[in-house]
């Protein structure tokens, strides 16, 4: 109550605010009358949470910068100890909920050995943020002397850790599922506050989940649909090669029912976690390899049932190139923004504190623009969490698995880098006390192609030892700059400043200059210069909300933005853009094309809020390098419009770049 009094009609729109202050009355009326009932108490709480999770902000926002590749602190300057839990909205905040290991201060002051085993439990501390970058701790809602079953302590379990945590209508209590090992026995421990942020009392200890083969569970996280039920996402324990879905008692969610399997797969998962995005459940989990680095495994939903049929298992796009940023899946968090959709990856990298890469919690953004979601592994983004958008902060680094930490083993071929000959390999002792570098010897070579950066001026530096040798950075115009490599017997930084590259693919070259090794650590490819604003009235074909039915490509030079919508070859594999317009007006729109097929024009409808405005022919230009524009006139309303090229033969539309509107 005393926290939402807080709020002010002015920052929010008139419709949102009538609601909540309606139900924030109601709320005072019932916290004053000493004779409510449990149930009214609880009914009063709920309304008030869901009209101040409906307030909507009477502006749009700003950005703000998230840092991957960092240890994060909190709005005091205080380090932030959280793995293994997971961030939920209730109200209009968000509360991050995790485990303080003593591992976590071990290997924050000193990152450059293992601290395997140190996973003794310190607390659950709980922080809130209203835009998911600021966070303030708050508490701990649970602490070694926290009372469980059977009189034992938290202190006292072999081991408690991902958890989650839900709201129950019916009881007006938050509810904490966690992992624990208590009195030698597996199980999932519930523990119940009145507030997010109160000291949560020991609520239930579940050891078996029916339908799961084994006690306890492999690895879990909570999941809140859209209608406010409550799920548990999970593994079975040994093995755990079964993902299931368990709903949380709806009358206090204080027992996970009966779980239903969506997937197996015999080589094991685990992270495992769910996110729902344009209305289907998305099943995401790591390898079994002990809190290891790996792609993301993906189970998609055939239905609208979250507990019903699921595809085969896929990799999520995007984490390929350096095993998802470094990191396994943790937790996922979706933002409904004014403007589009997001949804936050949270990825673990605190792997039992065994010295893999600095900072425990990585966070990347995974959007839906064609048909399957894609993973954005950036080191640095910033996001509006008012209208849900992101783009790439100035700070970010192209390059993917740069600290060469994303393989875990030694290995002949490098995460992220394609071998192009003589010796290669990853070896132990980076710089600064990292704990892997790349190794070329034998005038051989490696490449990592960069799918696409945007046009400007960029910084190429690296930290190298050992024999000479030389990094080649190759535009998408092929241009190329190169950065020589002297020998050294210590790491020396080397740095090639002023490197023009146009928008499209990038390639990043490392070559040895004999037979001599030589050894690079921390490669980066940063933009320094700010870049141009895209012109007004201009909608890119790669940014949300603008949808592809197909694959958002950069592998032809010439396009605008990041990328292009490169169609499926299908009848109906549309490309699809929405367009605001102040007033009901007519407006000329400029569609961008290549058309690089041998098989003549690409015909399509043109189709402006669902109704078909006109028939385009997109001719062929030569080369799919080779871009142009056509322009039509159309009719567009007030506000909000769609705009939609639908193909209307096999071959599918042409690769669309942007739409100008005029």
């Amino acid at each position: 109550m005393s926290d939402y009094q807080t709020r002010t009609p002015t920052k929010y729109t008139a419709d949102s605010w009538k609601p909540f202050a309606k139900a924030l009355t109601a709320a005072a009326g019932v916290a004053d009358d000493t004779s409510a009932t449990a149930s009214e108490v609880a009914a009063a709480k709920t309304a008030l949470m869901t009209s101040a999770a409906d307030l909507e902000a009477a502006d749009e926002g700003t950005f703000q910068t998230i840092t991957n590749d960092t240890f994060w602190n909190d709005t005091s300057g205080n380090p932030i100890y959280s793995q293994g839990g997971g961030v939920f909205k209730f109200g209009d905040t968000y509360y991050w909920y995790g485990v303080h290991y003593t591992g976590a201060e071990l290997y924050r002051a000193n990152p450059t050995r293992k601290y395997d085993g140190n996973v003794s439990f310190v607390s659950i501390p709980v922080y809130s943020s209203k835009d998911l970058v600021n966070w303030k701790f708050e508490s701990r809602v649970a602490t070694r002397s926290t009372r469980i079953n059977n009189g034992a302590t938290l202190g006292q379990a072999g081991w408690v850790g991902r958890l989650g945590v839900s709201y129950n209508e019916n009881t007006g209590k938050y509810v904490l599922a966690t992992q624990a090992y208590v009195g030698g026995g597996h199980g999932v421990l519930f523990l119940q506050g009145d507030s997010p942020t109160d000291t949560f009392d020991y609520g239930y200890f579940q050891t078996q989940i029916t339908n799961s083969p084994t006690t306890g569970t492999g690895d879990q996280t909570v999941f809140t649909d859209d209608d406010g039920k409550d799920y548990l996402i999970f593994s079975n324990r040994e093995g755990r090669s079964r993902a299931f879905v368990s709903k949380l008692r709806e009358s206090d969610s204080l027992r996970a029912e009966p779980g239903v399997q969506i997937g197996q797969n015999s080589s094991g998962r685990e992270g495992n976690a769910m996110f729902k995005l344009d209305g289907k459940y998305y099943h995401a989990a790591s390898d079994l390899h002990g809190w290891n680095t790996s792609v993301t495994h993906v189970l998609e939903s055939t239905t609208g049932n979250i507990q019903g049929a699921y595809t085969g298992e896929y990799t999520l796009p995007g984490t390929e190139m350096d095993y998802s940023h470094v990191t396994q899946t943790g937790f996922f968090v979706t933002v409904k923004g004014t403007k589009q959709n997001t949804v936050i990856y949270a990825g673990d990298r605190w792997a039992d504190f065994a010295w893999n890469g600095i900072g425990y919690n990585q966070w990347m953004p995974v959007t839906k623009t064609g048909a399957r979601p894609q993973f954005h592994s950036v080191s640095q983004w910033q996001f509006n969490v008012t209208t849900g958008e992101w783009r790439v902060g100035q700070a970010n680094n192209y390059i993917l698995n740069p600290d060469i930490q994303a393989d875990r083993i030694i290995v002949s071929s490098v995460r992220g880098w394609r071998n192009l000959g003589g010796s290669v390999t990853n070896v132990n002792g980076g710089v600064n006390g990292s704990r892997f570098a790349l190794q070329v010897s034998n005038s051989g070579g490696v490449e990592q192609r960069i799918e696409s950066v945007p046009a400007g001026t960029y910084t190429l530096s690296l930290h190298a030892r050992g024999s000479a040798g030389q990094v080649v950075i190759t535009g998408a115009n092929g241009s190329q700059r190169t950065l020589g490599i002297p020998s050294s017997s210590g790491w020396a930084k080397r740095e090639l400043t002023g490197i023009e590259l146009p928008g499209g693919a990038a390639t990043v070259t490392v070559r040895a200059s004999g037979s001599g090794g030589v050894t690079v650590d921390q490669l980066s490819l940063v933009k320094t210069s700010a870049g141009a604003p895209a012109p007004p009235g201009r909608y890119e074909a790669e940014t949300a909300p603008a949808q592809c039915r197909g694959t958002i490509d950069s592998k032809q030079a010439g396009y605008s933005g990041s990328g292009f919508c490169n169609g499926d070859p299908a009848v109906g594999a549309f490309a699809e853009f929405t367009v605001n317009s102040e007033t009901a007006r007519t407006a000329t729109l400029g569609i961008r094309f290549a058309n690089g097929a041998t098989t003549g024009a690409r015909p399509a409808n043109l189709v402006v809020n669902g109704a078909t405005a006109g028939a385009l022919s997109f001719e062929s230009t030569g080369a799919w390098t080779t871009w142009t524009t056509k322009t039509v006139t159309v009719s567009l309303n007030a506000g909000s419009n769609t705009v939609r090229l639908d193909p209307t033969t096999a071959a599918g539309l042409p690769n669309v770049d942007h739409l100008d509107v005029g």
